[in-house]
Protein backbone atom coordinates (compact mmCIF):
# COMPACT_ATOMS: atom_id res chain seq x y z
CA UNK A 1 0.00 0.00 0.00
CA UNK A 2 1.35 3.64 -0.80
CA UNK A 3 -0.42 7.23 0.06
CA UNK A 4 -2.96 6.79 3.04
CA UNK A 5 -6.67 5.49 3.54
CA UNK A 6 -9.18 5.53 6.43
CA UNK A 7 -10.93 2.05 7.23
CA UNK A 8 -13.62 1.32 9.90
CA UNK A 9 -13.56 -2.45 10.53
CA UNK A 10 -16.46 -3.53 12.82
CA UNK A 11 -16.87 0.24 14.18
CA UNK A 12 -13.07 0.76 15.10
CA UNK A 13 -10.97 3.28 12.78
CA UNK A 14 -7.88 2.75 11.61
CA UNK A 15 -5.11 4.20 9.05
CA UNK A 16 -3.63 2.16 6.45
CA UNK A 17 -0.25 3.81 5.51
CA UNK A 18 2.64 2.46 2.90
CA UNK A 19 3.95 -0.63 3.95
CA UNK A 20 0.95 -1.81 5.45
CA UNK A 21 -0.09 -5.12 5.39
CA UNK A 22 -3.93 -5.80 6.04
CA UNK A 23 -6.50 -8.88 6.82
CA UNK A 24 -9.69 -8.26 6.75
CA UNK A 25 -12.05 -10.83 7.42
CA UNK A 26 -14.79 -12.41 5.39
CA UNK A 27 -18.35 -10.79 6.86
CA UNK A 28 -16.36 -8.43 8.79
CA UNK A 29 -18.32 -4.83 8.57
CA UNK A 30 -16.14 -2.59 6.56
CA UNK A 31 -15.48 0.64 4.63
CA UNK A 32 -12.94 2.69 3.42
CA UNK A 33 -12.37 6.08 2.31
CA UNK A 34 -9.46 8.16 0.86
CA UNK A 35 -7.29 10.49 3.36
CA UNK A 36 -7.85 14.13 2.39
CA UNK A 37 -4.25 14.95 1.76
CA UNK A 38 -4.23 12.47 -1.65
CA UNK A 39 -5.16 9.34 -3.40
CA UNK A 40 -3.54 5.68 -2.34
CA UNK A 41 -2.40 2.31 -4.64
CA UNK A 42 -2.91 -0.67 -2.98
CA UNK A 43 -3.24 -4.15 -4.23
CA UNK A 44 -6.32 -6.02 -2.94
CA UNK A 45 -6.65 -10.37 -2.96
CA UNK A 46 -10.11 -11.65 -2.26
CA UNK A 47 -10.05 -15.35 -1.42
CA UNK A 48 -12.19 -17.85 0.35
CA UNK A 49 -10.85 -20.91 2.90
CA UNK A 50 -13.12 -24.08 3.19
CA UNK A 51 -13.93 -23.13 7.24
CA UNK A 52 -14.02 -26.83 7.59
CA UNK A 53 -10.70 -27.08 7.07
CA UNK A 54 -7.60 -25.17 9.77
CA UNK A 55 -5.24 -23.74 7.58
CA UNK A 56 -2.74 -23.67 10.41
CA UNK A 57 -2.64 -19.76 9.98
CA UNK A 58 -4.11 -18.19 13.26
CA UNK A 59 -5.50 -15.23 12.16
CA UNK A 60 -7.69 -16.65 9.01
CA UNK A 61 -8.87 -19.83 11.55
CA UNK A 62 -9.60 -17.40 14.19
CA UNK A 63 -11.32 -14.50 11.94
CA UNK A 64 -8.95 -12.08 13.62
CA UNK A 65 -8.27 -8.63 11.84
CA UNK A 66 -5.07 -7.82 10.60
CA UNK A 67 -3.22 -4.21 10.37
CA UNK A 68 1.27 -4.92 10.25
CA UNK A 69 3.71 -3.49 8.43
CA UNK A 70 6.07 -5.49 7.02
CA UNK A 71 9.50 -5.19 6.82
CA UNK A 72 9.79 -6.48 2.60
CA UNK A 73 8.06 -4.46 1.62
CA UNK A 74 9.30 -4.52 -2.16
CA UNK A 75 9.25 -8.40 -1.82
CA UNK A 76 5.61 -8.48 -1.25
CA UNK A 77 4.63 -5.78 -3.77
CA UNK A 78 6.55 -7.87 -6.85
CA UNK A 79 4.72 -10.42 -5.84
CA UNK A 80 1.29 -8.61 -5.60
CA UNK A 81 2.34 -7.66 -8.99
CA UNK A 82 3.32 -11.18 -10.88
CA UNK A 83 0.41 -12.44 -8.82
CA UNK A 84 -1.68 -9.56 -10.87
CA UNK A 85 -0.28 -10.12 -14.34
CA UNK A 86 -1.24 -14.08 -13.39
CA UNK A 87 -4.85 -12.82 -12.78
CA UNK A 88 -4.63 -10.87 -16.26
CA UNK A 89 -3.00 -13.66 -18.32
CA UNK A 90 -5.42 -15.87 -17.72
CA UNK A 91 -3.99 -19.41 -19.50
CA UNK A 92 -4.47 -22.86 -18.34
CA UNK A 93 -1.85 -22.65 -15.60
CA UNK A 94 -2.49 -19.22 -14.18
CA UNK A 95 -4.89 -20.40 -11.58
CA UNK A 96 -2.24 -22.79 -10.05
CA UNK A 97 0.05 -19.92 -10.01
CA UNK A 98 -2.43 -17.33 -8.51
CA UNK A 99 -2.95 -19.50 -5.80
CA UNK A 100 0.62 -20.30 -4.93
CA UNK A 101 0.96 -17.29 -4.80
CA UNK A 102 -1.66 -15.97 -2.48
CA UNK A 103 -0.65 -18.64 0.21
CA UNK A 104 3.31 -17.36 0.08
CA UNK A 105 1.61 -13.96 0.65
CA UNK A 106 -0.38 -15.16 4.09
CA UNK A 107 2.73 -17.18 4.74
CA UNK A 108 5.04 -14.16 5.07
CA UNK A 109 2.43 -12.19 7.06
CA UNK A 110 1.94 -15.06 9.27
CA UNK A 111 6.30 -14.93 9.87
CA UNK A 112 6.27 -11.23 9.96
CA UNK A 113 3.52 -11.60 13.32
CA UNK A 114 6.14 -13.98 14.97
CA UNK A 115 9.28 -12.00 14.23
CA UNK A 116 10.52 -10.19 17.24
CA UNK A 117 10.31 -6.59 16.55
CA UNK A 118 13.92 -4.33 15.56
CA UNK A 119 15.22 -2.58 17.73
CA UNK A 120 15.54 1.54 16.16
CA UNK A 121 19.18 0.85 15.56
CA UNK A 122 18.89 -2.17 13.68
CA UNK A 123 15.82 -0.52 11.88
CA UNK A 124 18.10 3.23 10.85
CA UNK A 125 20.89 0.77 9.75
CA UNK A 126 18.95 -0.96 7.41
CA UNK A 127 17.14 2.14 6.57
CA UNK A 128 21.01 3.57 5.88
CA UNK A 129 21.80 0.98 3.49
CA UNK A 130 18.48 0.80 1.41
CA UNK A 131 18.22 4.69 0.84
CA UNK A 132 22.15 4.09 -0.67
CA UNK A 133 20.43 1.29 -3.01
CA UNK A 134 18.07 3.34 -4.21
CA UNK A 135 20.18 6.18 -5.03
CA UNK A 136 22.96 3.54 -6.92
CA UNK A 137 21.17 0.86 -7.43
CA UNK A 138 22.68 1.36 -11.71
CA UNK A 139 26.18 1.23 -10.66
CA UNK A 140 28.25 -1.85 -9.11
CA UNK A 141 27.74 -2.37 -5.24
CA UNK A 142 30.54 -3.07 -3.46
CA UNK A 143 29.41 -4.95 0.23
CA UNK A 144 31.86 -2.98 1.81
CA UNK A 145 30.81 0.43 0.99
CA UNK A 146 27.79 -0.48 2.55
CA UNK A 147 29.19 -1.82 5.43
CA UNK A 148 31.22 1.77 5.90
CA UNK A 149 27.86 3.49 5.61
CA UNK A 150 26.87 1.87 9.10
CA UNK A 151 30.33 1.53 10.50
CA UNK A 152 29.62 -2.14 10.69
CA UNK A 153 31.22 -5.60 8.82
CA UNK A 154 29.98 -6.71 5.64
CA UNK A 155 28.96 -9.89 7.07
CA UNK A 156 26.68 -7.74 9.63
CA UNK A 157 25.94 -5.35 6.53
CA UNK A 158 24.49 -8.04 4.36
CA UNK A 159 22.51 -10.38 7.48
CA UNK A 160 20.92 -6.99 8.84
CA UNK A 161 19.37 -6.28 5.76
CA UNK A 162 17.97 -9.88 4.92
CA UNK A 163 16.51 -9.42 8.30
CA UNK A 164 14.52 -6.32 7.61
CA UNK A 165 14.04 -6.84 3.69
CA UNK A 166 14.09 -10.35 2.85
CA UNK A 167 16.48 -9.47 0.27
CA UNK A 168 20.51 -9.35 0.56
CA UNK A 169 21.80 -5.80 -0.77
CA UNK A 170 22.61 -7.80 -4.17
CA UNK A 171 19.28 -9.63 -4.86
CA UNK A 172 17.51 -6.17 -3.91
CA UNK A 173 19.78 -4.15 -6.12
CA UNK A 174 18.75 -6.75 -9.44
CA UNK A 175 15.45 -6.20 -7.99
CA UNK A 176 15.43 -2.32 -8.18
CA UNK A 177 16.70 -3.01 -11.32
CA UNK A 178 14.13 -5.09 -12.89
CA UNK A 179 11.53 -3.19 -11.37
CA UNK A 180 12.69 -0.20 -13.34
CA UNK A 181 13.41 -2.42 -16.77
CA UNK A 182 9.88 -3.04 -16.70
CA UNK A 183 9.20 0.24 -16.87
CA UNK A 184 11.40 0.77 -19.47
CA UNK A 185 10.60 -1.79 -21.44
CA UNK A 186 6.95 -0.67 -21.65
CA UNK A 187 7.12 2.71 -21.76
CA UNK A 188 10.35 4.10 -23.81
CA UNK A 189 11.70 3.68 -27.22
CA UNK A 190 14.65 2.10 -25.62
CA UNK A 191 16.27 -1.34 -26.83
CA UNK A 192 16.44 -4.69 -24.69
CA UNK A 193 20.55 -3.84 -25.22
CA UNK A 194 20.40 0.25 -24.37
CA UNK A 195 18.20 -1.11 -21.24
CA UNK A 196 20.60 -3.75 -20.27
CA UNK A 197 23.35 -1.42 -20.38
CA UNK A 198 21.74 1.57 -18.60
CA UNK A 199 20.70 -0.41 -15.23
CA UNK A 200 24.40 -1.68 -15.18
CA UNK A 201 24.30 -5.12 -17.06
CA UNK A 202 27.03 -4.72 -19.63
CA UNK A 203 26.62 -8.34 -20.55
CA UNK A 204 22.56 -8.44 -22.10
CA UNK A 205 22.55 -12.52 -21.95
CA UNK A 206 22.94 -11.79 -18.19
CA UNK A 207 20.28 -9.09 -18.01
CA UNK A 208 17.65 -11.69 -19.56
CA UNK A 209 18.84 -14.35 -16.92
CA UNK A 210 18.45 -11.82 -14.33
CA UNK A 211 14.95 -10.70 -15.85
CA UNK A 212 13.70 -13.78 -16.38
CA UNK A 213 14.56 -15.57 -12.55
CA UNK A 214 12.54 -12.45 -11.44
CA UNK A 215 9.62 -12.28 -13.92
CA UNK A 216 8.95 -15.84 -15.18
CA UNK A 217 9.41 -14.44 -18.58
CA UNK A 218 12.34 -13.07 -20.84
CA UNK A 219 11.98 -9.29 -21.62
CA UNK A 220 10.68 -9.77 -25.24
CA UNK A 221 8.16 -11.81 -23.95
CA UNK A 222 6.99 -9.67 -21.41
CA UNK A 223 7.01 -6.81 -23.99
CA UNK A 224 4.47 -9.08 -26.34
CA UNK A 225 2.46 -9.70 -22.73
CA UNK A 226 2.40 -5.84 -22.00
CA UNK A 227 1.38 -4.88 -25.39
CA UNK A 228 -1.55 -8.13 -25.83
CA UNK A 229 -2.74 -6.77 -22.18
CA UNK A 230 -3.33 -3.00 -23.26
CA UNK A 231 -5.20 -4.43 -26.28
CA UNK A 232 -7.33 -6.18 -23.64
CA UNK A 233 -7.79 -3.08 -21.36
CA UNK A 234 -8.96 -1.38 -24.22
Amino acid sequence: MEGEIHYSINGVDYIGEKGDFIFIPRYSLRSGKNSQEGTHQKYTILFRTDPQIETGIPFIDQGHFIKLKISNFQYVSSRCNRLFEEMRKRDNFSPIISVGITQELLGILAQELEKPELTPMKLKYAQTVQSYLLSHYREPIQIGVLADLINRTPNYATTLFKEVYGYTPIKYMHYLRVMEARNLLLHSDMTISSIAYYLGYYDASYFFKIFKKSCGMSPTEFITQGKFSSLMDL
